[in-house]
């Protein structure tokens, strides 16, 4: 269900412009009705779709700037839909999951979502994630559009926000190239789970979110696919991550 926030003052709306798209894809009625209405108080346009095996034929015919993709769905389910739309697709995927169980936020997360909320949605938690996952989909953290780095075999695009090793694209969603872009412009350098966790959550960590941990293990894995240069991420113990970058 969704949390009421009556008491509370409303999230400062967007600044003028083109309002974002969103589809919405939940099959109960009220839940998806409640958060349709709380975000189009906040210049969000928002289409709803109740039906898993209806999804994709939405996605290609609205082209949303976001997908908010409910776990449980009659037809066939969130995982199996985020995982069928990463094989073709960059739309940013926002994940509801049920409990806050860390199962159902890691598989999320492997599977290719950008990030997830947990039920019952907080209105301002939803919008929040929305507008951070619409910003990191501009250009990475206020980088240039020319902006490019090279490191060993690897080169990053922060304007395409693209990366490719020996010319061999890596398919990247949009918090695997914010972690990326992070990582490697702190080259040699430990970064801790608590700025990652800020550059893509805008949260801070504490200490029990395993997330990253799960997006760093989807990152070296398409590192590896891409070239096998998995290794230019290391882990340091109890401290974060450091990025090689010559693998």
């Amino acid at each position: 269900m969704l949390a009421t926030m009556e008491a509370r003052p409303a999230s400062p709306t967007p600044a003028a412009g083109p309002r974002p798209k969103v589809l919405l894809v939940e099959d109960n009625a009220r839940l998806a009705a409640s958060i349709r209405d709380y975000l189009q108080k906040h210049q969000v346009e928002v289409h709803v779709e109740g039906d898993g095996l209806a999804v994709a034929a939405r996605i290609e015919r609205l082209r949303p700037d976001l997908v908010i993709l409910d776990l449980m769905l009659p037809g066939k389910d969130g995982l199996a839909i985020c995982r069928e739309l990463r094989r073709t697709d960059r739309t940013p995927v926002l994940m509801l999951t049920a409990k806050g169980e860390d199962i159902d936020q890691v598989l999320g997360l492997e599977m290719g979502a950008d990030d997830y909320v947990v039920k019952p949605v907080e209105p301002r938690v939803l919008l929040a994630r929305i507008e951070a996952i619409l910003r990191r989909a501009r250009p990475a953290m206020g980088a240039p559009r020319e902006a490019k780095l090279a490191a060993g075999r690897l080169e990053i695009d922060a304007g395409r926000r693209s990366a490719a090793i020996e010319g061999r694209p890596i398919e990247l969603t949009t918090g695997d190239f914010d972690i990326l872009w992070l990582l490697a412009t702190r080259q040699g350098s430990v970064v801790t789970r608590d700025e990652i966790l800020r550059v893509v959550r805008g949260i801070d960590y504490d200490g029990l979110d395993r997330s990253i941990d799960a997006r760093i293990c989807r990152l070296r894995r398409k590192l590896h696919e891409a070239g096998g240069a998995e290794a230019m991420i290391k882990t340091v113990r109890l401290r974060g991550y450091l990025f090689a970058g010559d693998a």
